[in-house]
């Protein structure tokens, strides 16, 4: 099935999920793609992946030409991804033309070399499944042989012309030596394809960020830019296109409780029920207890809950709710809560991203607690982790789901962490939760700095846990610099002068 493109081209899908949203639809029909990368990418993973979609969701069949690994190899590797390429083979669907090398074999190229029986095998093999799609992995093994640059861009005219006669969409995969560097080994193979499409699995702060980026596609349009992208067992390749991202989302002005009838009170009768809520603080302040009384209101009220976890096993997270009157394994049993502990080095955040859509498409939360996401801060570079924090918002408040994500400021006295800089333009509620120091005693605070949508009381209160949870109490009145990190006491004058010029409750 091909999809007509806004100028007239028509384009393949290539069953990747988000690639043919970057795309627009697809790859070119009839055309030949270099897609490029350093060794680990994912070229033979998204290779495969065309055909494979091309068979089980188009009804178009393939042939897989290799230069590299013996075809036994491929099938074996292709498996974990639920691909039973021996299974297309019998069926007539999937045809491998063997050009590898024979093990313990020294190859050489003496004197010219004549592609017309290889084109001769792959045209046979195309005729005999009746092939759409074809795919030739890698090139750079096979063209690394000759000597002349010349030659080698002879050639490789030679073969994309054969295979657009034979009218196959063809993918051909290249080798890179930089991520950043020419697109293919010989530096000529951009030159002689229709479109190009860049892998990378970059290293940064030793930690590793795979994206897809198509460089031309020529005679329609794309999407620019680098895109990340992970690999998933099962899935193969997933793009994550954050140009998909719209800002149409329904927004109601339905409530839900926190959890916490004060904190109701303070944010003028309950959250908006679409609203994604920051609530921020030092480790001990209460972030984990305020899930939690965020989680059993919920259940209280007939919805279902998540909770992603990234920091407390799911035993320790029991038992501390248990001690504060929240039956976890009740509320898990009843069907109103599903909870996921997991470490965030487990995974790359995009697996991660991609997980926590799954589960919530599954289960279906009414609202969703992450305790907490600072924590996955440590696994990715500063631009993978917003971007992982704007595709979690916006997928959640398409969903209307109600979201809490808790961050740890740096410091016991505060201060903004990396995640609050990243979440917090983009959340509609944050609430602070700070340390108190006052004669000689650490108490604890907690304020609404933030409430779109909604008049939201100001003061900082007194913050109380004891066995029965949390409690909010009485505003400060006679302390000054709370949340700067430098509480200080004012004398009751200057706390009289300051009541009647802000008279409590006053926007």
């Amino acid at each position: 099935m091909t999809t007509l493109a806004g100028n007239g081209v028509h384009k393949i899908p290539t069953g990747i999920p988000g690639f043919d949203f970057i795309a627009d639809g697809g790859l070119p029909v009839g055309r030949t793609v270099i897609v490029a990368g350093t060794a680990g990418s994912g070229k033979t993973i998204f290779a495969t992946q065309f055909i494979a979609a091309g068979i089980r969701e188009g009804n178009e069949n393939g042939v897989f030409v290799t230069f590299e690994e013996q075809p036994n190899d491929i099938r074996r590797n292709m498996r974990s991804f639920g691909w039973n390429i021996a299974q297309w083979e019998e069926a007539g669907r999937w045809a491998f033309v063997d050009a590898s090398p024979e093990p313990h074999h020294e190859v050489s190229i003496i004197g010219d070399y004549d592609f017309g029986a290889l084109l001769a095998r792959i045209e046979h093999a195309v005729h005999n499944v009746g092939a759409k799609r074809v795919v030739l992995d890698s090139i750079g093994a096979i063209f690394s042989q000759f000597p002349d640059p010349t030659r080698v861009r002879f050639e490789l005219f030679r073969i994309s012309s054969a295979l657009k006669n034979m009218a196959v969409t063809a993918v051909m995969t290249a080798e890179r030596t930089d991520e950043y560097g020419d697109i293919a080994r010989h530096g000529i193979e951009e030159f002689v394809a229709d479109n190009v499409i860049i892998l990378r699995n970059a290293l940064e702060d030793e930690k590793r960020r795979r994206t897809i980026e198509i460089l031309k596609f020529r005679g329609t349009t794309h999407h620019k830019g680098e895109y990340p992208f992970t690999v998933m067992p099962e899935d193969g390749i997933i793009v994550i296109p954050l140009s998909a991202i719209e800002l149409k989302q329904r927004s109601g002005d339905t409530r839900v409780t926190s959890g916490s009838e004060a904190l109701d009170q303070m944010t003028g009768g309950g959250l908006f029920r679409d609203s994604i809520i920051l609530v921020s603080g030092a480790t001990g302040t209460g972030k984990t207890l305020m899930v939690t009384h965020f989680i059993n209101g919920g259940a209280e009220a007939g919805e279902r809950c998540l909770l992603l976890a990234y920091e407390e096993s799911r035993e320790q997270l029991g038992r501390n709710a248990i001690g504060w009157g929240v039956d976890f394994d009740r509320l898990e049993a009843e069907g109103r809560l599903k909870v996921i502990c997991e470490y965030p080095e487990s995974m790359s955040l995009e697996d991660h991203l991609v997980r926590i859509k799954r589960e919530v498409d599954r289960f279906k939360p009414d609202r969703l607690a992450m305790d907490s996401l600072s924590a996955l801060e440590r696994i990715s570079t500063m631009r993978g982790f917003r971007e992982f924090v704007l595709a979690v918002t916006s997928f959640m408040k398409h969903k209307e789901t109600t979201g809490l994500f808790t961050s740890t400021t740096p410091t016991l006295t505060g201060g903004t962490s990396v995640t609050e800089a990243h979440i917090s333009s983009i959340t509609d509620t944050i609430v602070l939760l700070r340390y108190v120091e006052l004669f000689g005693e650490m108490r604890r605070g907690l304020t609404v700095l933030k409430m779109r949508g909604s008049r939201h009381d100001k003061d900082i209160r007194e913050l109380v846990i004891d066995s029965q949870g949390m409690h909010v109490g009485a505003p400060f009145r006679n302390v000054a610099g709370i949340l700067a990190g430098n509480p200080m006491q004012i004398a009751m004058s200057e706390m009289e002068r300051l009541d009647r010029l802000f008279p409590p409750g006053a926007d």
